[in-house]
């Protein structure tokens, strides 16, 4: 073969080589490591339209578990019943029972003067308690009547011989014990009622410290 033959074969070779360059730098170029194109790749990492349809369905799935796990619950509750209890006498610090104010705050006659009350047997002239007046305080104070003998005295806060009157919200059903009870109330009232009589107290100031606190009068006279 002569030289031109020479020269086809060698440019022959050459262009194949081009071809065979060009082929493999193409293939490389839409390849991964992997073995995987990018265009098989890129659809699977992401699109730019499944998120706008997922995320619409996770809200939902947490709105309905949120529904599920709190249930609603009503703006305005029910009310409670309100009961009742039956009021008590009141045992300050050291003794002595006070009656409730709110049921017995004390109550007397407006005319009484102490030339009536110092008048022998004026007590009992103007003493009337029914048997239902009993009833009624008693119960009042949540108690039943009759309690056993010697426990309870239906009182008059401002005893009778100090102008007390015989409404109900002069009454209560004071007690034996703690003491001073009323037994020891009963020594207060005379007392007192001698004071009045003597000049030294006051009928109005004797009604008064009876009404707001028999027990601190005890003390303060009779010296506990």
């Amino acid at each position: 073969m002569g030289p031109g033959g020479s020269l086809l074969r060698v440019a022959a070779a050459a262009l194949f080589l081009m071809v065979v360059a060009a082929g493999c730098a193409d293939t490389s170029a839409t390849m991964t490591p992997g073995g995987s194109t990018d265009a098989q790749a890129t659809p699977a990492t992401s699109t730019g339209a499944a998120s706008p349809k997922s995320a619409p369905a996770s809200a939902s799935s947490t709105s309905g578990s949120a529904r599920a796990s709190s249930p609603v619950t009503p703006a305005v509750a029910a009310a409670a019943p309100v009961t009742t209890q039956p009021a008590t006498p009141v045992a300050p610090r050291g003794g002595g029972a006070l009656p409730n104010p709110r049921l017995t705050p004390g109550e007397s006659f407006a005319a009484a003067t102490v030339r009536q009350v110092c008048t022998p047997g004026y007590a009992s002239s103007v003493r009337h308690v029914t048997a239902e007046q009993y009833r009624t305080v008693y119960g009042a104070y949540g108690l039943p009547y009759p309690e056993p003998s010697g426990s309870y005295q239906l009182d008059h806060l401002i005893p009778l011989e100090l102008g007390g009157d015989n409404t109900d919200a002069n009454l209560w059903p004071e007690p034996a014990s703690p003491t001073p009870g009323f037994r020891e109330k009963d020594a207060l009232e005379n007392t007192m009622h001698d004071l009045v009589c003597s000049g030294r107290l006051d009928l109005r100031e004797a009604q008064r410290e009876m009404a707001t606190n028999w027990y601190a009068a005890y003390l303060r006279y009779l010296g506990g």
